[in-house]
């Protein structure tokens, strides 16, 4: 049985086969102890693997397990691999939409663990969406994915929202992936005060801030400047911090975007909300471009990812940079613990 000394292991998926998912779930494992990683499970292929690892030049075991729960002890020699029904069978740089069941089953089967309280989270390697989409991919994205996957039956998927996060900065996207001739219709106030909500309520329960600070941006240059360049502050972004202030939430603003991100502004906040999607991506991959993790909040479960994506064009040349697994699984693993330990008589 898992206790706080002994956390639940992480469940890895597989990513897509031919990017560079597995040389750096590969360099990951490697730099287990440098980083005091917590044991994880890959679930993928071990013989593929295996090669990429030989292909790579990087020096290690692959072992595979029947069940999660014996990863943690073979992780200090190995790394552990959940065996996947559905074949792999990828060329470093070549996507190819035959490997779509695997990918999809190593999202489901690693949800599943986590769902089931038998592994402590999940931890997604980067997938390639146009990929999926020529094998009859239906959802928008990996989040929508996840999300749908977390639903109980019957209900709508949960609203899912995307903080990318770091040591120096974390920000959330109030409007993630849509035009941003879409935003000005898209921002409404229910949209803010939801995905506020969720901000809040998983900075408490899963980072333990008792008492959250959320700083929200304006959406246009100055905050509007009093209504001159446009009125959107005035007419949504105000009545939802007003709202989400009586509700106990710390929430200011809305800050103009341009004074939000250096370093004196950040001591003032846990989290910034940007209107939309480059306004929060910009400042972090500029602050902390391999370092970044991202992770969906809202779910029933741990979810975090590396903040880049597939990286065909250096898939199989060894050259790929570990940091931001290495980041997201050291989240992932910090924040399963004190999941664990609250859990914990």
């Amino acid at each position: 049985m898992a206790s706080p000394d002994h956390p639940r292991p992480l469940a890895l998926t597989l990513g897509d086969p031919a990017g560079i998912g597995p040389e750096i779930a590969l360099a990951a494992w490697r730099a287990r102890a440098a980083h005091g990683l917590a044991p994880f499970a890959l679930v993928g292929d071990a013989d593929r693997l295996a090669r990429v690892a030989r292909a790579v030049g990087i020096d290690v075991p692959v072992r595979l397990v029947a069940e999660i729960e014996e990863a943690p002890a073979v992780f200090d020699e190995a790394l552990p691999v959940l065996p996947l029904e559905a074949p792999v069978s990828a060329e470093p740089g070549r996507p190819d939409p035959a490997n779509a069941p695997a990918i999809l089953e190593s999202i489901e089967r690693a949800v599943a663990l986590a769902r089931s309280g038998r592994a402590g989270g999940v931890v997604t390697c980067p997938i390639a969406k146009s990929v999926l989409y020529e094998a009859g991919f239906a959802h928008p994205g990996h989040t929508e994915f996840l999300a749908a996957l977390a639903a109980e039956p019957g209900a709508p998927p949960p609203l899912s929202v995307m903080m990318l996060w770091s040591e120096d900065l974390a920000v959330v996207p109030v409007t993630v992936h849509i035009a941003l001739a879409e935003v000005p219709h898209a921002l409404t106030r229910e949209r803010i005060l939801a995905v506020a909500r969720i901000v809040a309520r998983d900075l408490r329960q899963r980072f333990g801030i008792t008492a959250p600070r959320l700083a929200l941006a304006g959406l246009n240059p100055h905050s509007g400047e009093g209504g001159a360049m446009g009125r959107e502050e005035i007419d949504t972004i105000a009545p939802a911090i007003a709202a989400l202030r009586a509700e106990g939430i710390d929430a200011t603003g809305p800050h103009p975007a341009d004074t939000l991100f250096h370093a004196r502004a950040r001591t003032r906040y846990d989290v910034a909300l940007a209107m939309y999607h480059d306004q929060a991506l910009v400042p972090i991959k500029t602050i902390a471009f391999d370092e970044a993790v991202n992770v969906t909040l809202g779910l029933p479960f741990i979810r975090t990812s590396p903040d880049h994506g597939t990286a065909f064009d250096i898939a199989g040349r060894g050259i790929a940079r570990p940091d931001s697994l290495v980041a997201a699984l050291g989240l992932a693993g910090r924040l399963a613990g004190r999941a664990q330990a609250v859990a914990t008589p």
